[in-house]
């Protein structure tokens, strides 16, 4: 189940190469900020699937500018989107893996969340507030059978990270030991590791993907 919240096209693409590499799935819009259609929307997919294993929480946006000049609205809708969002759909999917005593949650966060960054004080928040809510969601949840863990990407080849000036983006590149930007496969690498078989075993960690930026 692939969820999108206005940009049609780009989760129509995904979906076509989802289908391409002979997978299945399905669109569903909605906002994960409101929890109410979040709850509809998991309703629909256990009436339609019986049951959720895996959520993957990756909904986030930014809105980059010195806390001074960050407008309230900014700060409530990064905030809204990136840590209430992953909240929300926690909640509402965890209840079934509850019942069937398994389950597989895996929250995106970013390297931001662990280090800071000028300019993004909304963002390193909520993505910290994700990590710290990964920490206590395993704890609550292990005893389920249901392990909950974070994916903390450094700087990934994107739309966000393209759009960066030439000049930051070298000193972006001079920071990182393994000399480039990563892959979305590289972070879809780790994702996939954390909700297969072999990490049964792991639950509560952060796992960093930033090419050795920042080392824990």
């Amino acid at each position: 189940m692939i969820n999108y919240l206005g940009n049609h096209t780009a989760a129509e693409a995904t979906l076509r190469q989802l289908l391409a590499d002979g997978g299945s799935g399905e669109l569903y819009p909605f906002d994960v900020s409101e929890e109410r259609q979040v709850d509809e929307a998991v309703k629909k997919i256990v009436d339609q699937h019986k049951k959720i294993d895996i959520l993957v929480n990756n909904a986030g946006v930014t809105s980059d500018n010195l806390l001074v000049r960050l407008k309230p609205e900014d700060w409530d809708r990064v905030l809204g989107i990136n840590l209430r969002g992953t909240v929300h759909c926690t909640k509402a999917v965890c209840r079934g893996m509850i019942r069937e005593r398994y389950g597989r949650i895996v929250n995106m966060t970013s390297v931001v969340g662990q280090v800071g960054n000028v300019g993004q004080s909304a963002y390193a928040a909520s993505k910290a507030g994700s990590i710290g809510f990964t920490r206590a969601m395993a704890r609550e949840l292990a005893s389920r059978g249901i392990t909950v863990n974070a994916v903390a990407p450094g700087y990934i080849d994107t739309e966000m990270t393209a759009k960066l000036p030439g000049k930051l983006k070298e000193e972006f590149l001079h920071s990182i030991p393994l000399g480039r930007f990563g892959a979305c496969e590289d972070v879809a690498e780790a994702v996939s590791f954390l909700v297969g078989p072999g990490a049964s075993y792991i639950t509560g960690q952060v796992i960093n993907v930033n090419g050795g930026l920042f080392m824990t």
